[in-house]
């Protein structure tokens, strides 16, 4: 009998939530093992020194990024159809990865990073937000009247810098982006990879997810 895979998550990690999403959406059931970051496992720095969250464990392999994460378990299994246009959607997330991570976390944890300038980090993920807004004029979800791999991989980091300032969220001129993020956010979708586990240690009985 094969192994059940482990995944190492945090539940509040843009990573690690994306990854579950896909976990979810390609029903592989994993054991999930909940980190603390500040007091990490010493099995999860064993398995990947680096430290960070998402790590899934399978039985040939491990996986130490989120997005592979997801290539992997929707390549195995994709009934919802997120990997339609799966290359457009990759050029897309590349996007958000890059650039506009990089000005999140720079106005999220500006007092961590000397010479950030928030409003200046602000202005910048802005102007990736607003091209995503007039993507979505045209369609409910950013490649398809449906989500697709483009939407679950974004999503949470777009929720992130939400997050930061709700009210200066809300307030820009941003209604089909909000939109999409409100129906996200209140979806039974969101909802089931965010429950709330105990800090995993080695003995515990094994958590599975979904």
């Amino acid at each position: 009998m094969a192994r059940v895979p482990i995944l190492y998550s945090f539940r509040r990690c843009p990573y690690a939530m994306r990854a579950r999403l896909a976990l979810q959406s390609a029903q592989i059931q994993v054991e999930l093992r909940e980190i603390v970051l500040r007091e990490k496992a010493p099995e999860l720095l064993e398995t990947s020194p680096k430290g960070t969250v998402p790590v899934l464990v399978t039985e040939d392999a491990v996986i130490e990024e989120s997005l592979d994460i997801m290539l992997w378990a929707l390549h195995r299994n994709d009934p919802e159809g997120w990997l339609y246009r799966e290359q457009e959607a990759l050029a897309l997330i590349s996007l958000i990865e890059g650039p506009f991570k990089q000005a999140l976390d720079r106005y999220k944890y500006a007092s961590r990073i000397p010479g950030a300038d928030p409003e200046a980090e602000r202005r910048k993920a802005a102007l990736f937000l607003q091209e995503l807004d007039e993507k979505l004029a045209a369609s409910r979800w950013l490649l398809a009247e449906r989500p697709t791999l483009a939407d679950m991989a974004t999503l949470t980091f777009v929720r992130q810098f939400a997050m930061v300032d709700r009210p200066w969220f809300d307030a820009q001129p941003w209604p089909h982006l909000q939109a999409w993020l409100d129906t996200f956010l209140a979806s039974e979708r969101f909802a089931a990879i965010m429950g709330k586990y105990p800090k995993w240690q080695a003995g515990d009985p094994p958590t599975f997810f979904p």
